[in-house]
């Protein structure tokens, strides 16, 4: 059975790339060693409402499928289906890749 989370607010949930499991110079990486990346696919956008009920929808800079740059301690992990994602403020997306 697939969950389904929608973000509220100006919330954005996003889910983050595989990192790199061996250096440059070919050694392979323990997980305790891997930093987070901060790429990231978003996967939905929140229902668009400020604190007061107002529709802000169209103010969103990102939209579902884009490959984006995170802030690296930003954001909310949640696990859906076995999976690891992040719900993040749309302020904590830095830039959009590509």
């Amino acid at each position: 059975m697939a969950t389904k989370i929608t973000p509220l607010g100006r919330r954005v949930l996003v889910k983050r790339s595989i990192s790199e499991e061996k250096t440059a110079g070919g050694l392979f990486l323990p997980d305790t060693a891997k930093e987070k990346p901060q790429e990231a696919e978003v996967l939905a956008l929140g229902t668009g409402k400020d604190d007061e009920g107002k529709d802000v929808s169209e103010l969103f800079t990102v939209k579902v499928g884009d490959k984006v740059l995170i802030s690296k301690y930003g954001g909310t992990e949640v696990k859906l289906d076995g999976e690891e994602m992040l719900i993040l403020n749309e302020t904590d997306i830095l830039g959009i890749v590509g």
